[in-house]
């Protein structure tokens, strides 16, 4: 216990001596509840450091409602995001008043929990609610098989697309269906009863003389409830699984004037881009902590990245004049079809919608597959909060850090902007329930110290493929840079050999053959 610490606790055993005292000298006497009014312990104080301001508001409510049902005090303090959890170990060790708890991102857990500065859950405590939250955010605060913390929201990116244009093109669709379905109808019956005489010249045949065209489930003329629900159908039917899906789309859409890209998103953010590679790029295992487990170089991550790498050809994004915001701005005047995104995008639509900027509808779904055989996941990042493991409040901190991240989240997005990283919220909005169900499947953030830079070494990998680098070759260097700062030693990777692309070299070299011998063939014959 500090001087001041020690200094307050004196005077307040000496003011309630004098208290008692007084009374004393007076004549009356102590009553039961006047003894515990004068010797009843103050609340206990938790301090709960955050550093992000949007959460000042929310949190501020969360500690006066808690306050109200139980015996503790919780004073959230705003810090500086700078060198945070250092300031937290000083002020755990210096301070009067150090934090008890606090929020943190899951891929500094590790660093936490090393400094002493993270005490792991009870199993029992968790275990009672663990099944309330996805797959991704068990694993984010897992380290070492123990749970580090509560997950209490959580970023990843999606795919983002505008509503209206695909259900303009499916209508165009479903009518050029409808249309072929008539002529063919005619032409049969054209066939099987030949050309109708009309009963005078001029004069059309009357209703009972026209043939039945039977055009399937298309809805009548003037039927639009029956046309919304095909074009709903349809809708669901463009909408992309995969990159050649969209591909193929591009190629199949007539864009109207406005639309300068079919898909553009960030390609120089690696939180943009990581889904390409993500399902393939083993980073410490599931969880991010097993310095063990570790695949970045490999077939099928190459694979993905040839993919990416060949979409620069088709959509032309330059890395230089790109950026997440302009992208955005861009989606919202009606610019782009398709883009990736993060659920901020979700509160920056219905503003523009409600201003009028925005003058079409979308959605959000999940982000697509390579192909068929590639998949792809995106990737996470989940903000949690941490039991300071110097607390001398251990059970009040996990008590309240278990009320705000399990019991205050209805209203968490609506005043933050934060989607909770957990199930069962009703945001009244269904593409945030779409963020959901990529965050369910999304890769964590690893935690490991010794790959802290691995994010922005990739990010560099990304963005010179794009711009025409051999993908297998910077894959390979990126591995052999990771590997070495993992094991401390060099690391050199066994080269990948790419066969297919050999096959199909060797059928190209074998055609210019077959086209020179035809040519000289020519020669003789003319001389």
């Amino acid at each position: 216990m500090g001087l001041k610490r020690r200094l307050f606790t004196a005077a307040a055993v000496v003011c309630a001596a004098a208290a008692v005292a007084v009374i004393g000298l007076s004549g009356k006497t102590i009553s039961q509840e006047q003894e515990e009014t004068i010797f009843r312990k103050s609340k206990d104080t938790i301090y709960f450091w955050y550093t992000d301001e949007a959460l000042t508001d929310y949190l501020g409510s969360a500690a006066v409602a808690y306050g109200e049902t139980h015996d503790v005090r919780v004073i959230p303090v705003l810090a500086s995001g700078l060198e945070y959890l250092e300031e937290i170990n000083k002020a755990s060790i210096q301070s009067e008043n150090p934090p008890d708890l606090y929020i943190i991102s899951n891929d500094s857990l590790e660093k936490a929990f090393l400094a002493g500065l993270a005490s792991p859950l009870g199993e029992e405590a968790w275990g009672e609610i663990r099944e309330e939250y996805p797959d991704a955010a068990r694993l984010a605060v897992t380290y070492k098989n123990k749970t580090i913390g509560y997950p209490f929201y959580f970023e990843t990116s999606s795919l983002l697309y505008n509503r209206t244009y695909l259900e303009d093109f499916a209508r165009s669709l479903i009518e050029a269906e409808r249309d072929a379905a008539e002529g063919e109808a005619a032409m049969a019956e054209l066939e099987e009863n030949g050309p109708q005489e009309e009963s005078q010249e001029g004069e059309a045949p009357e209703d009972g003389d026209m043939p039945e065209i039977d055009t399937g489930e298309m809805p009548e003329a003037g039927d639009e409830a029956g046309m919304d629900e095909l074009v709903a159908e349809k809708v669901k039917e463009i909408l992309p699984s995969t990159i050649d899906d969209i591909l193929e789309f591009a190629n199949e859409y007539n864009a109207p004037e406005q639309v300068e890209a079919i898909f553009k998103w960030d390609v120089t953010d690696i939180f943009y881009n990581y889904f390409f590679a993500g399902n393939y790029m083993i980073v410490g295992g599931a969880a991010g902590d097993n310095t063990a487990n570790m695949n970045i170089y490999n077939k099928d991550a190459i694979e993905c990245l040839k993919v990416y790498q060949e979409l620069n050809q088709f959509f032309s994004i330059d890395t230089k004049e790109i950026s997440y915001d302009q992208v955005l701005d861009d989606f919202i005047a009606g610019k782009i079809v398709y883009t990736v995104a993060t659920t901020d995008a979700v509160a920056k639509l219905e503003e523009a919608k409600e201003n009028g900027s925005f003058a079409y509808d979308y959605s959000v779904a999940l982000v697509p597959d390579i192909n068929e055989e590639l998949l792809t996941r995106s990737l996470s990042v989940t903000n949690c909060v941490v039991v300071n493991a110097y607390s001398d409040h251990q059970e009040a901190a996990e008590d309240f850090a278990r009320f705000l991240t399990c019991e205050y989240t209805d209203t968490l997005y609506a005043r933050t902007g934060k989607v909770a990283a957990r199930y069962g919220v009703d945001y009244g909005n269904n593409n945030l329930q779409e963020f959901v169900n990529e965050y369910e499947i999304s890769v964590p953030v690893p935690k490991m110290v010794e790959t802290s830079n691995f994010w922005v070494e990739l990010e560099v990998a990304f963005a010179q493929i794009w711009d025409g680098a051999d993908a297998n070759d910077r894959l390979r260097q990126l591995s052999e840079k990771i590997m070495t700062q993992v094991t401390g030693e060099p690391y050199t990777e066994t080269i990948i050999e790419e066969e297919e692309e050999a096959a199909e070299e060797i059928e190209y070299l074998d055609e210019e053959e077959l086209r020179r011998e035809a040519q000289e063939g020519e020669g003789e014959e003319t001389q």
